[in-house]
């Protein structure tokens, strides 16, 4: 069963960001008071009384026919197609302006189950324009304050009441990969390369393609599911043209997957996108292969392989544990390699430390280069667990975490990953001081 989708829609400077970082709990869209400050659509996983959901923040909307105001519309567009429902934010304080009836026409004509969200209700000038907002037409409307947090838990109250319970879709045991990357770097070549390997048989059970984006396919003798971010253009729609279109499809693919697998196109080399896509992969906590795709096309193979393998640590520092495949998905050279490195970083990403031998490792590791001081006083560690896994999660307890710098604990993750084999799975450290509970 996959989650639902809401789209946050609006014009701008209603303070669709503020809400959604209400309702994902986190401060992930920019808040400025500057109309226009979120250009791109930000996604984020939400939860509310047992529904879970996909939320995205979209640009806002204005009438001008300048370049980057219609780019920001084909995004909202674009995430209207996606939503199963629209949360429409106007604001109370302003009242009812022209580009609140462009947002509204737009609504319209997607037939979708629009809630009006009237924001910025907790001002005293709001009383004067609340009932102004039923001209637009729609049958739902909520008081709210994002800043506030006013009115918000009935907001999600309304959206969600049809919402089913999530369920996972497959056996807890059934590895699940996603295939991304920016488009035509060669995702669904690579996927039908990968499902007509010799050693790979194509589930033919009827119903198992789930979303038309979902492959279930067996590999010596065990269950996968591979899903495709590719090919999912609408008929109709141009919006994957543009590389940045592609993002929400991926993120939501990420959000399902136990690995990531990230193609880059070896003609054309690495771009901005492909680190955004990555970036939430790693967001993310997800183990992740680099796939370095059309490998069949580079002369002088070995000397470019070094090359590109140190273009890619250079440009990903963020992924320096990440293994990097080289492979031709057209020709199918080297395509072999891929399915071991996915299965390696799928158990890394699950690997777990006995608690004895990661005091050790962290204990050492203190004792071999000890943090400076600050004002006087040094970070001390008294006890570290593993907290959990995919990504493996450890807590350390410490005098006081606000003497950790970042730099420290950079270090700390350099000596776990040179003590245990974590290559593919990012690791998270917490540091609690002496006493705190965990949540």
């Amino acid at each position: 069963m996959r989650k639902p989708v809401i789209a946050l829609v609006g014009r701008p400077n209603v303070g669709k960001s503020t809400v959604f970082n209400r309702v994902v709990g986190k401060k992930i869209s920019i808040i400025e008071d500057t109309p226009g400050v979120t250009r791109d659509r930000i996604y984020g996983n939400a939860e509310f009384e047992g529904h879970q959901f996909h939320l995205i923040d979209t640009g806002g909307i204005d009438g001008s026919n300048d370049l980057f105001n219609n780019e920001i519309k084909a995004q909202v567009e674009l995430a209207i197609d996606e939503a199963d429902l629209i949360i429409f934010l106007v604001d109370g304080k302003e009242g009812l302006t022209s580009n609140d009836l462009l947002v509204r026409d737009m609504l319209i004509k997607s037939n979708k189950k629009v809630i009006v969200a009237i924001n910025k209700t907790d001002s005293r000038e709001s009383k004067e324009h609340l009932y102004d907002f039923y001209e637009l037409g729609f049958e739902e409307y909520i008081y709210v304050s994002g800043e506030q947090n006013i009115g918000i838990y009935d907001l999600l109250e309304k959206a969600t009441e049809n919402f089913p319970v999530f369920e996972e879709e497959y056996d807890e045991n059934v590895i699940k990969f996603s295939v991304i990357g920016r488009p035509n770097v060669g995702k669904s070549s690579l996927v039908n390369a990968l499902l007509n390997e010799d050693r790979v048989i194509v589930s033919d059970i009827a119903g198992t393609t789930r979303d038309a984006l979902d492959l279930p396919f067996t590999y010596h003798g065990n269950d996968y599911v591979v899903i495709d971010t590719a090919g999912m253009r609408k008929r109709g729609k141009v919006y994957e043209s543009i590389e940045k279109y592609s993002l929400l499809r991926s993120m939501k693919a990420i959000d399902r997957s136990d690995v990531c697998v990230l193609v880059i196109n070896a003609e054309e080399g690495i771009i901005e996108h492909d680190k955004h896509i990555a970036g939430y992969a790693l967001e993310a906590g997800k183990a992740i292969v680099i796939v370095v795709n059309k490998w069949d096309v580079i002369e002088n193979k070995d000397e470019e392989m070094k090359k590109f393998k140190e273009l890619i640590r250079s440009e990903f520092t963020f992924l320096s544990y990440a293994p990097i495949v080289f492979l031709s998905a057209l020709t199918k050279k080297r395509i072999h390699t891929l399915m071991p490195e996915i299965l390696k970083v799928y158990e890394n990403s699950k690997r777990e430390i006995k608690t004895s031998i990661l005091n050790d490792v962290i204990r050492d590791a203190y004792n071999l280069n000890l943090p400076p001081s600050y004002k006087g006083k040094r970070l001390k560690i008294y006890f570290c667990n593993q907290a959990g896994n995919c990504p493996p999660t450890f807590n350390i307890q410490v005098n006081s975490k606000g003497l950790v710098h970042f730099s420290y604990e950079r270090y700390l993750e350099n000596k776990l990953r040179e003590s245990f084999d974590f290559e593919g799975t990012p690791i998270v450290i917490q540091f609690k001081n002496k006493g705190e509970q965990e949540l």
